[in-house]
C-alpha cells in the first residue's frame, strides 16, 4: 500500500470518494451507523470498488482520538502536489491563489480550504514547515474541500510569491497597518493573496514580498478576526470583483 494518511467524517469520506482522484484504500465504517447516510456510502464504496470494514465505534475513536469522526474512518493516499505543475504556468485572468503564511491551528487550515473551494480558487499554497498540515483535523474542518482543492506546500513562501509576480501575478496581503483597505483594490486579474498567521499576522519577509497591503476595516473594539474569518471576507471580496467584471 501507498503510504497513507486517515480522514473522517461522512462530508470529507464521501468527497474522497466522489472526487478524489486516488480513491480510498479502505472505509472503517462502525458498527452502530446503520442509516440512510451509512447505505448511501457504501453503496457509493462499492460502485468504486472500495473496501468498507465494519468494526465497533471503539475502535474509530482510538485510531482517530481528536477527530469527530461521526461513525466512519478512511485511509487515503497522501496528497503531492507538483508546484511546477500546479504553480508555475503562464498567468492568466481566471487563475488565482490562496497564501497562507503560517497558519498554525488546522481547524483553520480547513475552512480557509473550505471558502477557497466555494469561490474557485486555483490552488492553496502553505509553506512546508511551521504551518499546519493536511491532518485529519483540517481534512475533517474541510468539509470535503481538503479534496478538490490543490494544496501546495512550498520551501520558500516568499521565493514562490517573487516568481509568481515575475510570471504576472499581482499580489496581495492582508495587514492591519495597511493604508487601503480590502475595498479599494483590484483583484480582478491573476491574483495572490496572501494571509498571515493566527496573531502574528504576515512574517516581514513575506509582507516586504507583496505588491500591496490592504486591511479590512474595523469598528468597535475588535482589533482583528480570525484568520479564517479574515480569509473568507477577503475571498468574497475578490470573487464579488472577479465576477463583477465578468458580467461586464
Amino acid at each position: 500500500m501507498s503510504k497513507s494518511t486517515l480522514i473522517g467524517g461522512f462530508h470529507a469520506v464521501m468527497a474522497a470518494l466522489e472526487d478524489a482522484h486516488d480513491k480510498p484504500f479502505e472505509i472503517l465504517l462502525a458498527d452502530t451507523r446503520n442509516d440512510e447516510r451509512a447505505r448511501r456510502l457504501q453503496a457509493l464504496a462499492r460502485q468504486h470498488e472500495v473496501r468498507v470494514r465494519i468494526v465497533p465505534r471503539s475502535d474509530l475513536d482510538l485510531k482517530a482520538p481528536e477527530l469527530r469522526h461521526q461513525g466512519v474512518l478512511a485511509y487515503v493516499p497522501e496528497k503531492v502536489f507538483d508546484a511546477e505543475d500546479a504553480l508555475y504556468q503562464p498567468a492568466e485572468k481566471d487563475r488565482w491563489f490562496l497564501a497562507l503564511d503560517g497558519v498554525q491551528d488546522p481547524h483553520n487550515l480547513g475552512a480557509c480550504l473550505r471558502t477557497a473551494e466555494a469561490v474557485g480558487v486555483s490552488a492553496v499554497i502553505i509553506p512546508k514547515d511551521r504551518a499546519a498540515g493536511l491532518t485529519a483535523a483540517a481534512r475533517a474542518a474541510a468539509a470535503g474541500s481538503a479534496e478538490r482543492v490543490p494544496l501546495i506546500a512550498v520551501t520558500n513562501l516568499s521565493r514562490t510569491l517573487e516568481r509568481l509576480k515575475e510570471m504576472g501575478y499581482w499580489t496581495t496581503g492582508l495587514a492591519g497597518e495597511a493604508r487601503e483597505t480590502l475595498y479599494e483594490v483590484d483583484m480582478t486579474g491573476p491574483t495572490v493573496l496572501v494571509m498571515g498567521a493566527e496573531g502574528e499576522g504576515l512574517r516581514r519577509l513575506t509582507r516586504d514580498t507583496c505588491d500591496r497591503l490592504v486591511k479590512i476595516p474595523m469598528q468597535g473594539k475588535a482589533e482583528s478576526l480570525n484568520v479564517s474569518v479574515a480569509t473568507a471576507v477577503c475571498l468574497y471580496e475578490a470573487w464579488r470583483q472577479r465576477h463583477a467584471v465578468r458580467r461586464k
